[in-house]
């Protein structure tokens, strides 16, 4: 082998790179599971608290799917302008989380009587508000209070 030759490269393992391709499919999907496993119930969490902050609450009272103990009248004392978790003029949801084996999903939801929802340096705003936890039913999207 003289000084100007070029050595000759030995081609990649096509097993290699099969396997390195598997192995990078196999964590993207575990990584999208798990950035979006419980996507469905933030977005009824969501169209909820968009109908509450709009003031649309016969449309709330529809997405929130009630059983037949809870009548408008105590979902107007929970969520109306004058209910106990009300105004609610924005709101941010924090997280979910569900509880091994239970049927539905814990939303964390941050709810404030400010428009726009207040930023962590208004600390005046900030103390109206307030977090709620929803229990979201996996099945039909209903929902309700989280049991104790």
């Amino acid at each position: 082998m003289s000084l100007f030759e070029v050595p000759v490269e030995k081609p990649a393992h096509p097993r290699l790179r099969i396997w390195l391709s598997l192995a990078g499919a196999v964590l993207l999907a575990i990584l999208l599971w798990f950035v979006f496993r419980y996507y469905p119930e933030r977005k009824a969490a969501e169209r909820f608290f968009d109908a509450v902050v709009a003031g649309d609450m016969p449309r709330a009272y529809q997405i929130w799917k009630p059983g037949e103990s809870y009548t408008m009248q105590d979902f107007l004392a929970d969520w109306s302008p004058t209910g106990y978790y009300g105004p609610v003029k924005s709101y941010q949801i924090n997280g979910t989380h569900a509880l091994r084996g239970a049927s539905g999903v814990i939303v964390t939801v941050q709810i404030s009587p400010y428009a726009p929802f207040p930023t962590a340096e208004d600390g005046e705003k900030n103390r109206r508000t307030r977090v709620v936890n929803l229990w979201v039913e996996i099945k039909d999207k209903s929902f309700s209070f989280p049991p104790p």
